[in-house]
């Protein structure tokens, strides 16, 4: 239930942010329409940047610091929806307690680098490009450990689908970086 009001806030954030950030400059305003492209030239993965940005609207009328808004809101609810499916798996996991104990402290890691995100949202919009970038860091870190939680216990199995989501938020976070690169120069 909370995830998922955390969830709904973010994305509302994103569409509604004079409401979220109130007294703050606002994050969007009349962009280029290239510039996205060139923004998502700028990072490590074209290909995701170019694709998370295309899927929400508001991206074609963002400014480079928009767009940056924008990755942390997709970052936002990957590390959402990874904290949520690891709570599911506690719940159907058998009376196995250090495979438990590794679920919750993964679902509590993925959480952290959700709020680190929510917090770089603040930093950007208050142009503090070096703490939001050191949030963003954050966040990208959490996932590992995560894994090294795995590893901590020879007989656990670290998931393909695991490895999967930690890539992907991973990925999503060195977007962000790039793009922040951007703001900064």
């Amino acid at each position: 239930m909370g995830s998922t009001i955390f969830l709904l806030v973010s994305l509302l954030s994103l569409v509604f942010p004079h409401y979220i950030f109130q007294g703050q400059p606002y994050i969007f305003v009349t962009g280029d329409a290239n510039l996205v492209q060139k923004t998502c030239k700028n990072t490590k993965y074209y290909d995701l940047c170019l694709s998370s940005l295309r899927s929400v609207p508001t991206s074609l009328s963002a400014d480079t610091k928009g767009l940056a808004v924008i990755m942390v809101g997709v970052g936002m609810a990957n590390a959402t929806a990874t904290s949520s499916y690891l709570s599911s798996q506690l719940l159907s996991t058998t009376n196995d307690t250090i495979l438990k104990k590794v679920l919750r402290e993964c679902a509590d890691k993925y959480s952290y680098a959700g709020d680190a995100l929510q917090a770089s949202v603040q930093d950007l919009a208050t142009e503090s490009y070096d703490y939001a970038y050191m949030h963003i860091t954050a966040a990208a870190d959490y996932p590992n450990a995560c894994h090294n939680a795995f590893k901590r216990y020879p007989g656990l199995i670290y998931h393909p689908d695991l490895a999967r989501r930690e890539d992907g938020l991973k990925h999503l976070c060195f977007v962000v970086l790039g793009i922040i690169d951007l703001l900064g120069s």
